[in-house]
């Protein structure tokens, strides 16, 4: 929540400024002005908690260096302690009749003991191999985070000698005049005692928490598919009053690979194959996972044709394997001297199939289907 839009001001506004500018909201979103109002009444508690923040020099210093401070300890309900009319405010500065019971009619409620408060996720990507993702592979991705400071372990606040409280002078109560009417509560700054045991902490600036940049070690199992998720316990942003740290969510980007695809937990390798080792029959050497694996190419192997290699494919959730399939590529030669030709010519005379028998025979029904 940012104060000063809260109050309708820019970073930069003065004293006097914070003052009109609580007034004039006060007035219009008052619960005693609008009862029954919940959103209203949400409203008036954050114009509320703005003034509080920008009035207190201490912690409008913090909120304009960090963004946020640290919650007020719990103050007592307001009273009515008296009229000194020894100083009456005027003008401007003259509480008008709400601001006057605002705090005796609507005391601040008690700040609750802070709950342990889980830490948000956080997500981040890594781009792996083909091959490493299937054999599996460890990779780093750099996060930052925000965590529990070290200096005081979240709480926002080391102990210190004990001092005499500077917002109260020892008194434990704080004195709140509106025109001659003087009203007093319990000091928010040392809860009451009128001592200080602790002071902020300096390293988080009181705000219990530290932002860093970690590099984290994530661990790609065999067999992740693109788009996958790695889930990190732990490694997400530091929770709060002792709540747990949040999750660290990779998400896993496979690069494609130029000879193989995956399809499911088998992978296609594509391989090539020239002409006469497919109208000879060869043993050609095939890349696998597990190293250069023997495969025999029957004599008369067509293109297109596959051949299955059972448990060389990607693992599987359930530590089987897939296959590995290859299919034939025919890889024509270049024909370059009139000797290859020849052979090519005298090739296709001594095996004068008719190829194309099935597509003339196929294209002849349907003319004749026409007619």
């Amino acid at each position: 929540m940012d104060h000063y839009a809260v109050l309708g001001l820019e970073q930069g506004a003065s004293a006097a400024d914070i003052k009109r500018a609580y007034r004039r909201l006060s007035r219009r979103y008052h619960p005693g002005i609008n009862p029954g109002d919940r959103a209203a009444q949400a409203l008036f508690e954050r114009i509320n908690e703005a003034y509080e923040t920008l009035t207190d020099p201490v912690r409008r210093e913090q909120y304009d260096a960090s963004g946020s401070v640290a919650p007020r300890p719990a103050a007592g309900p307001l009273q009515f302690a008296g009229f000194d009319f020894s100083v009456a405010a005027h003008g401007q500065q003259a509480a008008t009749f709400t601001e006057l019971f605002a705090d005796v009619l609507h005391p601040p409620a008690e700040v609750e003991a802070a709950r342990p408060e889980h830490g948000a996720d956080l997500h981040a990507a890594v781009t792996v191999s083909f091959l490493d993702a299937i054999r599996g592979v460890q990779r780093q991705v750099v996060v930052t985070r925000q965590d529990a400071c070290a200096a005081c372990r979240g709480a926002g606040r080391v102990t210190a000698s004990e001092a005499r409280c500077a917002q109260c002078g020892g008194t434990g109560a704080v004195r709140w005049a509106r025109g001659h009417m003087v009203f007093a509560r319990s000091c928010p700054g040392c809860g009451g005692t009128g001592r200080l045991r602790h002071q902020r902490c300096a390293p988080c600036g009181a705000s219990g928490r530290v932002v860093r940049s970690d590099a984290v070690p994530v661990l790609v199992p065999p067999g992740t598919r693109d788009g996958a998720r790695v889930r990190l316990p732990g490694q997400g942003h530091g929770g709060r009053a002792g709540g747990r740290s949040g999750d660290l969510h990779v998400t896993v980007h496979v690069a494609p690979h130029p000879l193989c695809v995956r399809n499911g937990d088998d992978i296609h390798l594509y391989v090539p194959v020239a002409v006469h080792e497919a109208v000879l029959g060869a043993r050609i050497a095939v890349p696998s996972l597990e190293g250069t694996v023997k495969l025999t190419i029957p004599p008369g192997t067509q293109a297109g044709r596959q051949f299955r290699l059972s448990g060389r494919g990607a693992p599987t959730a359930g530590g089987e394997r897939g296959d590995l399939i290859v299919h034939v590529n025919l890889v024509l030669p270049e024909v370059l001297d009139e000797r290859s030709r020849e052979l090519m010519r005298e090739f296709g005379r001594l095996n004068d199939e008719d190829v194309r028998r099935e597509l003339r025979e196929a294209s002849h029904q349907t003319t004749e289907r026409r007619t």
